[in-house]
């Protein structure tokens, strides 16, 4: 369901670190909305040297941005975003202030998985068994 865009540098962070940080978030993520791992999604995209600029100069940072259904509580959202971004610097060794977590949010039913719309928070048990129910498969 979340989906976490991991965009930097080409060779910044190494198979491994990609690892550790997708394993981070999805912990993060699980534990402060209370979902299944399996719903998590995390991908890197890597750009040329000369594509990323800060302040109109070449630039390294990590732009994470992520993706939840509207409706967590806000004092959710705020640990969720400073937990990732704390987790992002600690894990890849990237200085915080290089590092920038956005979270943006829309309602449930503007996405689709599994060829259904996707549930509100809180509403997940109901949506897999009705899944389940249909014959159809869920990541």
């Amino acid at each position: 369901m979340p989906v976490y865009t991991c965009t930097t540098v080409q060779s910044t962070l190494s198979a491994g670190v990609k690892a550790q940080l997708a394993a981070e978030v999805t912990r993060i993520h699980s534990m402060i909305n209370h979902v299944p791992s399996t719903y998590v999604n995390v991908v890197f995209c890597e750009l040329p040297q000369d594509a990323v600029f800060t302040d109109g100069q070449p630039a390294q940072p990590l732009l994470i941005n992520g993706w939840v259904r509207t409706g967590h509580p806000e004092a959710q959202s705020s640990q969720l975003v400073a937990e990732v971004a704390s987790a992002a610097s600690r894990v890849t060794g990237i200085p915080a202030k290089r590092v920038l977590v956005v979270i943006q949010n829309s309602p449930a039913h503007l996405a689709i998985e599994g060829g259904r719309a996707l549930p509100d928070p809180g509403e997940e048990e109901a949506w897999l068994r009705e899944g389940a129910a249909e014959g159809s498969e869920v990541s």
